[in-house]
């Protein structure tokens, strides 16, 4: 099955009404600023909020045309990412692998438009301190890897797009509860001494029920992100920071389109539900451990959320292999993968080699 591309989009920018240069969002703020005059615009929020939409009528595709817009996107030939592009841009460099971008490959497509965002709480220097850090406590890592990590240029704030599903859930269950008793035996060890232990046992009763409750913000990914991309290690956001879209959240920054249909995400709620209804089960059957025989789930007053989420994504190349690091743009968690230097680790060794030697000489001169 051919994989399905990354879509990406940056804002379009909105002109300081002092100088004329681009307002960017300020991350941890709800404030777009001027880098040159210091001009500053409040971002003006819903006071109502972000809505949570029913979901069967979005799934039958009703008012999906009242929330989409048509962007421009550029095909990156190396990693396959789509990403948009400005007007005024000439070229730039793909988020995922920095390779260059050109207008030769540009084409048009719809979007529908997110409902709410979580907005950067980090800065773009709050990143590098961040990847500094990480960095300063690798082993063997080539002198290029710091180089990257610090190289604004490859560093990119991205908007990664994700569903969340939230439903009323009620089960039904059969199953058996077990207790744990234990008893007391002898047995003789290896110097063939008798000893006493403890030998743990279970008794099982039955068990039925019906459980219910609320699932909040099932959480599922957007966009089928190339071999798996963003690490699960900074995959967790608090979800509560999330604001109203606006689109001034996205000025300054990349945001990546979603791949994923709300159909095939609901999908995937529907088994995160379920394990969440088998968690409820166990806990009402009690005891020391649970057995579940059937269980019987029903989802009503389903609604949902297209929501954006923030990383910074840096990306190199060392000796003709690509690398990627990512930091959470909320929380600051950092993961990524990293090549080893080849030279530093012989040199170790050949220093490990010649300390051990003068070690052994001058002990057999002794």
């Amino acid at each position: 099955m051919a994989e399905t591309p990354l879509k990406q989009t940056t804002e379009r920018k909105k002109a300081c009404s002092n100088c004329g240069a681009e307002l960017k969002y300020s991350p941890g703020t709800t404030a777009i600023t001027c880098d040159y005059c210091g001009h500053r615009e409040e971002i003006e929020l819903d006071p109502n909020g972000f809505k949570e939409l029913e979901l069967y009528p979005y799934l039958q595709e009703m008012g999906a045309q009242s929330h989409s817009e048509e962007i421009t996107m550029l095909h990156c030939g190396n990693c396959g990412a789509n990403q948009h592009i400005e007007e005024n841009y000439k070229s730039l460099h793909c988020v995922y692998c920095s390779m260059p971008l050109v207008v030769e490959d540009a084409y048009t497509e719809d979007w529908i438009l997110p409902g709410a965002v979580l907005p950067f709480q980090i800065d773009q220097d709050g990143s590098f301190k961040i990847f500094q850090d990480w960095v300063k406590k690798l082993w063997w890592a080539p002198n290029k890897l710091k180089k990257a990590a610090l190289d604004p240029q490859f560093t990119k704030g991205l908007y990664l797009p994700f569903w969340t599903f939230d439903a009323a859930l009620k089960a039904s269950y059969t199953g058996q509860r077990g207790e744990y008793y234990y008893t007391t035996e002898t047995y003789r060890d290896s110097q063939g001494k008798t000893r006493t232990r403890q030998k743990r046992h279970t008794r099982w009763y039955p068990a039925s029920g019906t459980i219910s409750g609320f699932v909040d913000d099932t959480l599922i990914k957007a966009s089928q992100q190339k071999s798996g991309r963003i690490p699960q290690k900074i995959s967790r956001w608090n979800l509560k920071k999330l604001q109203p879209f606006h689109s001034s959240f996205l000025a300054g920054f990349v945001t990546e389109k979603y791949t994923i249909p709300l159909a095939q995400g609901h999908l995937q709620s529907k088994v995160e539900a379920k394990a969440i209804a088998e968690r409820w089960c166990r806990q009402d059957i009690g005891g020391d451990t649970q057995r579940i025989s059937s269980m019987n789930m029903s989802l009503s007053k389903e609604t949902f959320k297209h929501i954006l989420l923030p990383v910074y994504v840096s990306a190199y190349r060392f000796k003709g292999k690509e690398y990627n690091f990512f930091i959470n743009g909320e929380n600051g968690a950092v993961s990524g993968s990293r090549p080893y230097s080849f030279w530093k680790i012989f040199f170790a060794i050949v220093f490990v080699l010649a300390l051990i030697g003068t070690i052994i000489y001058f002990g057999n001169q002794q």
